[in-house]
């Protein structure tokens, strides 16, 4: 599968890129993107919920009032769940949350992200550029050169300081590195603005 480059201003170079049909051109598998999704909100989860239980509480254990005879039902400590202050029933204790995937479903899943953009032509190729210093006003026109609408997933072969700090703060735009795209970004990101040599990078990462 063939895509053109653009440049800068969102005209063509006359070059193109080969997009691997082992990466961009599979059958996308809805189930294996659905479990990479779940195993990536869950690992965002901290987990460090915490609720105490009738045994945590602190104060007396003394018998509140006689057992029989007030016309109530009998209790033995203010630490009761059904008083107020008392401790709570089953309330929550810190746990993980992580669903382990194994190499060969993330990688299916990020294929068939990926297929997925390529199948309804929302990828983009852009040429490899930087700025010299940060400048988010020269970044959004370069956004707005490609004729983007919605949101955008820059993706970039390797760290480039200035063009994070030029992506970062753009109002429905996400830049990645090649090495740690994942299934929900994909998915998220809407259309795909992927510099030249990071078809490459993702090559050398999933294949």
């Amino acid at each position: 599968m063939k895509i053109e480059v653009l440049n800068t201003q969102g005209d063509s170079t006359g070059r193109s890129v080969d997009l691997p049909d082992s990466i961009f051109g599979i059958e996308p598998n809805e189930h294996v993107m659905y479990l990479a999704v779940k195993s990536y909100l869950a690992a965002q989860r901290q987990g460090t919920h915490k609720a105490k239980e009738r045994g945590e509480i602190a104060g007396s254990t003394r018998k509140i009032k006689r057992q029989k005879g007030t016309g109530t039902a009998r209790a033995g400590s203010l630490k009761n769940p059904l008083f107020r202050s008392g401790g709570r029933v089953f309330g929550p204790r810190p746990r993980k949350y992580s669903v382990n995937l194994n190499k060969k479903v993330k990688t299916l899943a990020t294929s068939s992200a990926l297929s997925q953009k390529a199948k309804e032509g929302s990828i983009k190729i852009i040429e490899d550029f930087t700025f010299e210093a940060p400048k988010t006003k020269e970044f959004v026109s370069v956004l707005g050169n490609m004729k983007i609408e919605g949101k955008t997933l820059f993706v970039t072969a390797d760290h480039d300081k200035n063009l994070y700090l030029s992506a970062r703060n753009v109002a429905g735009n996400s830049i990645q590195e090649a090495r740690n795209l994942n299934t929900y970004e994909i998915l998220k990101g809407g259309t795909l603005l992927m510099t030249e040599s990071s078809i490459a990078a993702i090559n050398k990462t999933l294949s």
